[in-house]
């Protein structure tokens, strides 16, 4: 019987032991006058795994500086009318103060978080830390730093996986026709392109009605989204595992706020967010079979969605397939720092 996670038992399992640090909060110096509020921007809302980072990063903040910093969460994007594809843009001008940032929302503005894009660059949850957690890591962090914002800790919206309402996906040829939805981002176009696919541009609030119409035929986005949202009633039948991209999020703040923190503070908030970060993590891959159980995966399966696990050799189809996709965005995204992340990945997963 598969156990379901209800949105208590997810806020639960993602504070973790942070329960244990709110009960003596940490008492710093303001320095100067802060603001009776600062907003805090994130797609979609709880209980998905992304949204409950962002909300945990503002209740440990809110909580642990006994509400002087006082962080509310503004769901949805809608601080941006629900483009969440100009967050950075509203961060920039003043708009929104705290964010979790997609990276592929912000990859149009920060060409080297394209890197993530790059089709099946990452095989698995080994790479794809190797990245985040080593040299690759710090050179972004440091790129969105010269974009006037503070990065203060990975996140992890999760392994892109396909799905659809016509046939089962192996092969490349099992794509050919079908119209496909993504997110934003040229290289997305560029992929389902190369496959033989119809690739179709559309906001996630969009995305949900073109299914259940069959505007579209299928979706690309993590499993945690899947079930969240229960594609499977969207006629989402067929769901293949593929790890194509992966989809890195970013804690991060305006220049401007962070500067009018106090030192004990900026500590404080990068604290909050790396806690927020790592749970936030653990709470996108559970279920998946990493951590001993596979919750989601059979949950999948018992809502009568098939499930296609590639093996190795076929997804090296796909790889072959979108190959002049990814050396094309490669001098896009920098080709120093692609080789980097390609020699992360062999020593991570050797």
């Amino acid at each position: 019987m598969t156990r379901t996670i209800t949105g208590a038992s997810r806020r639960s399992l993602l504070l973790g032991t942070a329960g244990a640090g709110l009960a003596l909060p940490r008492l710093v110096r303001a320095q100067g006058q802060y603001r009776a509020e600062y907003k805090l921007s994130v797609v979609g809302n709880r209980p998905i795994p992304f949204a409950e980072g962002a909300f945990q990063w503002a209740e440990l903040v809110t909580q642990r500086s006994g509400g002087r910093i006082n962080v509310k969460v503004y769901p949805g994007s809608q601080l941006v009318g629900g483009d969440q594809t100009r967050e950075l843009v509203a961060m920039r001008q003043g708009v929104i103060d705290f964010a979790v940032f997609s990276t592929i929302n912000i990859a149009p503005q920060v060409r080297e978080v394209g890197l993530f894009q790059l089709p099946f660059l990452m095989p698995d949850h080994r790479a794809f830390d190797a990245v985040i957690r080593g040299e690759v890591g710090r050179d972004i962090f440091g790129v969105m730093e010269r974009r006037e914002v503070v990065p203060l800790a990975w996140g992890e919206n999760g392994f892109r996986e396909i799905s659809n309402s016509k046939r089962a996906i192996r092969t490349p040829e099992d794509l050919r026709g079908m119209k496909i939805r993504f997110a934003a981002g040229a290289i997305f176009n560029d992929i389902y392109n190369a496959l033989g696919a119809n690739p179709v541009q559309m906001s996630f609030a969009d995305l949900q009605p073109a299914l259940s119409t069959g505007a579209v035929d299928g979706q690309e986005n993590p499993i945690n989204l899947f079930l969240a949202f229960r594609m499977d009633t969207l006629a989402q039948k067929h769901l293949t595992v593929w790890n194509y991209v992966n989809d890195p999020l970013i804690f991060t703040l305006s220049r401007t706020v962070w500067n009018s923190f106090s030192d004990a503070d900026k500590q404080l908030v990068r604290e909050c967010a790396e806690e927020a970060g790592r749970n936030q993590i653990a709470l996108t891959r559970h279920g998946l079979g990493l951590d001993g159980g596979d919750s989601s995966m059979r949950e999948l399966r018992n809502r009568g969605v098939e499930v296609t696990v590639l093996s190795t050799q076929e997804k090296a189809a796909f790889a072959r397939a979108t190959r002049p996709v990814y050396e094309k965005w490669s001098q896009t995204v920098g080709a120093d720092l692609v080789r980097k992340a390609e020699a992360a990945i062999r020593a991570a997963t050797a």
